[in-house]
Protein backbone atom coordinates (compact mmCIF):
# COMPACT_ATOMS: atom_id res chain seq x y z
CA UNK A 1 0.00 0.00 0.00
CA UNK A 2 2.55 2.36 1.08
CA UNK A 3 4.72 1.35 -1.95
CA UNK A 4 1.34 2.78 -4.27
CA UNK A 5 1.75 5.82 -2.34
CA UNK A 6 4.81 6.76 -3.03
CA UNK A 7 5.03 5.50 -6.62
CA UNK A 8 2.13 7.82 -7.28
CA UNK A 9 3.85 10.90 -6.26
CA UNK A 10 7.19 11.66 -6.93
CA UNK A 11 9.55 12.48 -3.99
CA UNK A 12 10.80 15.67 -5.50
CA UNK A 13 7.29 16.70 -6.23
CA UNK A 14 5.40 16.06 -2.87
CA UNK A 15 5.60 19.59 -1.24
CA UNK A 16 4.06 20.88 -4.61
CA UNK A 17 1.69 18.68 -4.95
CA UNK A 18 0.60 19.10 -1.34
CA UNK A 19 0.93 22.28 -1.06
CA UNK A 20 -3.21 23.48 -1.19
CA UNK A 21 -3.54 21.42 1.66
CA UNK A 22 -0.01 22.66 3.69
CA UNK A 23 -1.71 25.79 2.80
CA UNK A 24 -4.73 25.11 4.31
CA UNK A 25 -3.09 23.60 7.32
CA UNK A 26 -0.97 26.74 7.75
CA UNK A 27 -4.15 28.98 7.56
CA UNK A 28 -6.03 27.16 10.50
CA UNK A 29 -2.84 27.25 12.50
CA UNK A 30 -1.93 30.56 12.07
CA UNK A 31 -5.57 31.39 13.19
CA UNK A 32 -5.34 29.42 16.54
CA UNK A 33 -1.80 31.17 16.82
CA UNK A 34 -4.00 33.96 17.26
CA UNK A 35 -7.39 32.86 19.02
CA UNK A 36 -5.63 31.35 21.38
CA UNK A 37 -3.99 33.83 23.15
CA UNK A 38 -7.04 36.00 22.63
CA UNK A 39 -9.25 33.49 24.23
CA UNK A 40 -6.15 33.03 27.17
CA UNK A 41 -6.39 36.84 27.96
CA UNK A 42 -10.62 36.73 27.44
CA UNK A 43 -10.95 33.42 30.08
CA UNK A 44 -8.00 34.71 32.44
CA UNK A 45 -9.99 38.31 33.06
CA UNK A 46 -13.32 36.79 33.41
CA UNK A 47 -12.33 34.27 36.04
CA UNK A 48 -9.98 36.83 37.70
CA UNK A 49 -12.90 39.65 37.87
CA UNK A 50 -15.32 36.80 39.34
CA UNK A 51 -12.47 35.84 42.30
CA UNK A 52 -12.50 39.50 43.07
CA UNK A 53 -16.32 40.01 43.09
CA UNK A 54 -16.12 36.72 45.43
CA UNK A 55 -13.57 38.57 47.20
CA UNK A 56 -12.00 35.21 48.31
CA UNK A 57 -8.17 34.59 48.15
CA UNK A 58 -8.98 30.68 48.11
CA UNK A 59 -10.44 31.54 45.06
CA UNK A 60 -7.85 34.04 43.28
CA UNK A 61 -4.42 31.87 44.36
CA UNK A 62 -6.68 29.28 41.89
CA UNK A 63 -7.60 31.43 39.56
CA UNK A 64 -3.96 32.23 39.18
CA UNK A 65 -3.04 29.19 39.11
CA UNK A 66 -5.47 28.30 36.28
CA UNK A 67 -4.51 31.22 34.10
CA UNK A 68 -0.53 29.87 34.39
CA UNK A 69 -1.75 26.68 33.12
CA UNK A 70 -2.97 28.19 30.02
CA UNK A 71 -0.70 30.36 29.30
CA UNK A 72 1.51 27.43 29.31
CA UNK A 73 -0.51 25.92 26.97
CA UNK A 74 -1.10 28.60 24.47
CA UNK A 75 2.89 29.07 24.32
CA UNK A 76 3.39 25.60 23.78
CA UNK A 77 0.09 25.26 21.11
CA UNK A 78 2.02 28.13 19.38
CA UNK A 79 5.33 26.87 18.89
CA UNK A 80 4.52 23.30 17.54
CA UNK A 81 5.07 23.68 14.14
CA UNK A 82 8.21 25.76 14.85
CA UNK A 83 9.02 22.54 17.60
CA UNK A 84 8.64 19.95 15.10
CA UNK A 85 10.44 21.57 11.81
CA UNK A 86 13.19 21.89 14.37
CA UNK A 87 13.32 18.27 15.53
CA UNK A 88 12.87 17.17 12.10
CA UNK A 89 16.11 19.42 10.86
CA UNK A 90 18.07 17.51 14.16
CA UNK A 91 17.35 14.07 12.59
CA UNK A 92 20.44 12.49 10.97
CA UNK A 93 19.89 12.78 7.05
CA UNK A 94 17.27 15.48 6.74
CA UNK A 95 19.62 17.61 4.51
CA UNK A 96 19.14 14.82 1.78
CA UNK A 97 15.72 14.53 2.46
CA UNK A 98 14.79 18.22 2.38
CA UNK A 99 16.94 18.71 -1.53
CA UNK A 100 14.60 15.65 -2.50
CA UNK A 101 11.35 16.53 -1.58
CA UNK A 102 11.56 20.31 -1.77
CA UNK A 103 10.63 20.70 2.17
CA UNK A 104 11.06 24.30 1.90
CA UNK A 105 7.80 24.75 0.04
CA UNK A 106 6.22 22.19 2.78
CA UNK A 107 7.89 24.50 5.91
CA UNK A 108 6.31 27.81 3.84
CA UNK A 109 3.35 26.61 3.63
CA UNK A 110 2.88 25.23 7.20
CA UNK A 111 4.57 28.60 8.77
CA UNK A 112 3.57 31.40 6.06
CA UNK A 113 0.84 30.00 4.24
CA UNK A 114 0.75 33.88 2.84
CA UNK A 115 4.43 33.79 1.27
CA UNK A 116 4.95 34.21 -2.45
CA UNK A 117 6.59 30.46 -2.65
CA UNK A 118 3.42 29.32 -0.84
CA UNK A 119 1.31 30.66 -3.14
CA UNK A 120 3.31 29.62 -6.47
CA UNK A 121 3.52 26.59 -5.26
CA UNK A 122 -0.52 26.30 -4.84
CA UNK A 123 -0.61 27.94 -8.44
CA UNK A 124 1.50 25.02 -9.49
CA UNK A 125 -0.19 22.01 -8.34
CA UNK A 126 -3.43 23.46 -9.70
CA UNK A 127 -2.29 23.48 -13.29
CA UNK A 128 -3.01 19.77 -14.52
Amino acid sequence: MINLIVSAVEVGEFCTKASEVLQFCGWILTFFKVAIPILIIAFGMFDFGKAVVASEDDEIKKQTKRLIYRAIAGVVIFFIPTIVLWLFSEVGNYETAQDQANFKICRECVLTPWSNDCKAAVNKSRQP
